[in-house]
């Protein structure tokens, strides 16, 4: 079965229920799915500022068991590094850049609703939905080389 990381804003989707986690459903269906341990801080740190109850805190870490999770290792890490120095003239966040090198280190497509964070990384591929200037949806697949 073929692996999909997930970046942060489509787990978010996914957990809120938003419009925009259908669009997505059709690229996980069929999947494993995975996560980066950047986007379980991330959810987190998401949580604490807005001040969620224990109750709330138990439902996000039951839907985070639905994920298989990439924690760092010495792999991930020289991807993030090389991920970090490919795009030091079109800086990356720190927190992209370990979402990029979760996906890369371990050859699964990053399905994001911010393709442009995650141009100009070779060998990622990015795969998203994104709204078309006429309010049609468009896939958008990038293969950076």
């Amino acid at each position: 079965m073929k692996a999909v990381l997930l970046d942060t804003n489509v787990v978010s989707y996914l957990l809120k229920g938003h419009s925009l986690a259908g669009r997505y459903r059709r690229h996980l269906e069929g999947k494993t799915l995975v996560i980066s341990f950047m986007s379980v801080a991330e959810l987190y740190e998401g949580a604490l500022r807005a001040q969620w109850t224990l109750q709330k805190l138990e439902k996000l870490n039951m839907e985070l068991r639905r994920y298989v999770v990439v924690r760092a290792s010495p792999d991930v890490c020289w991807h993030w590094a090389q991920i970090r120095h490919e795009r030091r003239q079109q800086p990356i966040s720190v927190a992209d850049a370990w979402i990029a090198a979760c996906a890369r280190a371990h050859g699964c497509v990053l399905v994001t609703h911010n393709p442009s964070d995650f141009n100009n990384i070779n060998g990622l591929q990015v795969v998203s939905e994104v709204e078309g200037q006429q309010g049609q949806a468009n896939l958008l697949e990038i293969e950076n080389e």
